[in-house]
């Protein structure tokens, strides 16, 4: 197990209160109508499942119930950086 620091509860908390939604940054396609049905799935289903430093969102389900990105090394699990969905402005945090 490891802890989150929830940006907007401002501390760290166990990794049980939070919950994954899955990678940070998946852009939706312009026009979803046009595409086919291996396209689509490929969009809902398929990530880039990397090894090493990866972006995710998560949920504090049993604290504020907000959404927020982690930084989160795959390999080791740790947590390297956190940020509000807003702090972001449509830009991949660094």
């Amino acid at each position: 197990m490891f802890s989150i620091h929830c940006p907007y509860c401002k501390e760290p908390r166990d990794q049980n209160e939070f919950s994954p939604a899955g990678e940070a940054f998946i852009a939706r396609p312009e026009n979803p109508e046009a595409l086919s049905d291996e396209q689509w799935a490929d969009y809902v289903f398929y990530r880039t499942n990397i090894k090493g430093d990866h972006w995710e969102q998560w949920v504090h389900t049993s604290g504020c119930r907000k959404y927020f990105l982690v930084k989160r090394s795959t390999i080791s699990h740790e947590v390297l950086e956190v940020a509000t969905l807003d702090e972001i402005d449509g830009e991949e945090v660094s």
